[in-house]
């Protein structure tokens, strides 16, 4: 297996040193031999390593630093003045090094390179990297998407001509071609089945007319009958506009209420509610904490509150929270419950019967584009004045649709749900649950919450430390880059694409190979 890593250890520096010295000593007669057999680059300390390896072994690796003068300065004078206009769009940065073994010499290792060099440097904002490629590999470089744009320098066997790469250079590259199959492990957006990408080739229609109609009601009733809520309300936008829509219906009420968080989602919910001047109590756990049912109990005893509002589940920790017992509480003490349900609606099967209303999306587990956000209700929603118009789910009672919808969105949300036809998508989840479960179990990975639900797992990078890196490097993205994941250190994996079994077996076969490289 080749994959790509950033070289941080000692003994991957050590190894670099040694393919150095057999390559720009031994091979490329560039500096003098030494009895170390080993060949540290002067920038060292300066420099960021890309490299490849073969299961535990280093095959290549190239090396860029973007503190100046570059040697091309030193050799040129400022780059700037001989770079193309495109090549100054964003920081430079210099490859001062590539090398690959001897026994790995073969497109695929530098394309390997090329892709991790792009990737990498495109993603930490520099915009175009500069090289003196050696004059005997300029089809090689070529192939990479290496273009001079200076005469060559050097002397004797060592002549080298001044290039440039950028992100698009590498695109039109023949390296490009052979693009690494990508992984994604997001909770959203979903890549779409070949079934539901048809869905958006179909002409569109207008919102207004007959056919329209009777799709979307048809939609409707499917998201009832998954929910065992009376009404559904759809929204075109994103689950934040779905809670921003139940919110308003809290202001409407115009009293007090109790707010859950122990996550992001549950914070964000809060700040949604504070921007919109409700009368509130919030109640916080620690992220991936239970709720505390007793606490909860003595608080809506008082009869303080007549609404709680909470995240059933917590996407930030992968935990589910308590809805049914939380729902029998307020039933108990006569409080509405209202639920985020954005990232547990689709998961797996749950009632929303015990709800005033609860949100959910087209874009997380059901498995279709970003775009359509759902009010569920129990209750009869009347027009107010006193909220914005795109938030009233007032307007869209008795089969109304007053705003623009595109008909593909609704058509590849009906496609989704045909797979909840039996509980056939909820099945499937569950034993993608598994497969996750066994791999955590393996390698007792600490996992945040306690009470995952089959959508999402999330863990403290701490585990490793650079694992999601590495691990997008070699074409997996795990979820991790979000602000409120950066925060705490936190690395997720989420089960809804379409490709999950494919992508985990791989995933899984580079992580026993990553666990056994860093066990040495």
């Amino acid at each position: 297996m080749y994959w790509c890593k950033i070289a941080r250890t000692e003994k991957e520096f050590e190894a670099i040193a040694k393919l150095n010295y057999q390559t720009f000593v031994e091979e490329i007669p560039q500096y003098e031999p030494d009895p170390s057999g080993m060949r540290v680059d002067p920038f060292h300390h300066e420099n960021v390593y890309v490299i490849v390896l073969k299961d535990q072994e280093l095959a290549g690796m190239v090396a860029f630093r973007a503190i100046r003068p570059f040697s091309l300065d030193l050799k040129l004078g400022p780059v700037e003045n001989l770079l193309p206009k495109d090549a100054l769009q964003g920081l430079l940065c210099e490859v001062r090094l590539m090398a690959v073994d001897k026994a790995h010499r073969n497109g695929r290792v530098f394309y390997y390179l090329a892709r991790a060099l792009s990737d990498y440097a495109y993603e930490n904002g520099y915009g175009a990297a500069v090289i003196s490629g050696t004059i005997r590999e300029q089809k090689l470089y070529n192939q990479l998407g290496f273009e001079p744009f200076a005469e060559t320098v050097g002397t004797g066997d060592a002549l080298f001509v001044p290039m440039v790469l950028t992100r698009e250079r590498f695109d039109r590259s023949v390296a490009a071609r052979f693009k690494q199959k990508r992984y994604s492990f997001y909770p959203g957006p979903v890549q779409q089945s070949k079934q539901i990408q048809q869905a958006f080739l179909e002409k569109p229609i207008s919102h207004r007319s007959h056919e329209f109609k009777v799709m979307l009601e048809r939609v409707k009733n499917r998201l009832l009958t998954m929910s065992e809520a009376t009404h559904v309300h759809l929204l075109a936008g994103s689950g934040t506009l779905a809670n921003e829509a139940m919110i308003a219906q809290l202001h409407v009420l115009g009293e007090k209420g109790l707010i859950l968080t122990n996550g992001a989602f549950g914070e964000r919910l809060e700040k949604q509610a504070a921007r919109w001047g409700l009368s509130y109590k919030s109640q916080a756990y620690e992220w991936g904490t239970s709720f505390d049912m007793a606490a909860i109990e003595k608080q809506l005893a008082t009869g303080e509150y007549s609404w709680l509002l909470m995240t059933h589940g917590e996407t930030s920790t992968g935990m589910l929270n308590k809805l049914e017992e939380i729902a029998k509480l307020c039933k108990k003490y006569n409080v509405l419950l209202c639920a985020d349900c954005v990232s547990s609606f689709g998961a797996l099967p749950f009632s929303m019967d015990g709800v005033y209303l609860a949100t959910g999306v087209s874009g997380k587990a059901i498995g279709t584009m970003s775009g359509l956000a759902f009010v569920f209700s129990n209750s009869e929603i009347v027009t107010g004045d006193n909220i914005p118009a795109y938030l009233d789910i007032g307007l869209t009672a008795s089969h109304m649709i007053p705003f623009t919808m595109s008909s593909q969105l609704v058509q590849s949300l009906e496609y989704a749900l045909k797979a909840y036809e039996k509980g056939a998508r909820y099945t499937l989840l569950r034993e993608r649950m598994k497969f996750i479960e066994a791999e955590v179990e393996k390698h007792q990975i600490p996992l945040l919450a306690d009470d995952p639900y089959p959508m999402i797992f999330t863990w403290h990078e701490k585990t490793f430390p650079y694992l999601a890196e590495d691990a997008r490097m070699s074409g997996f993205d795990l979820h991790y880059k979000s602000d409120y994941l950066v925060e705490r250190g936190l690395i997720q994996v989420s089960c809804i694409q379409p490709d999950f079994e494919d992508a985990w077996s791989k995933f899984t076969d580079w992580m026993d190979n990553y666990w056994a490289y860093h066990a040495e």
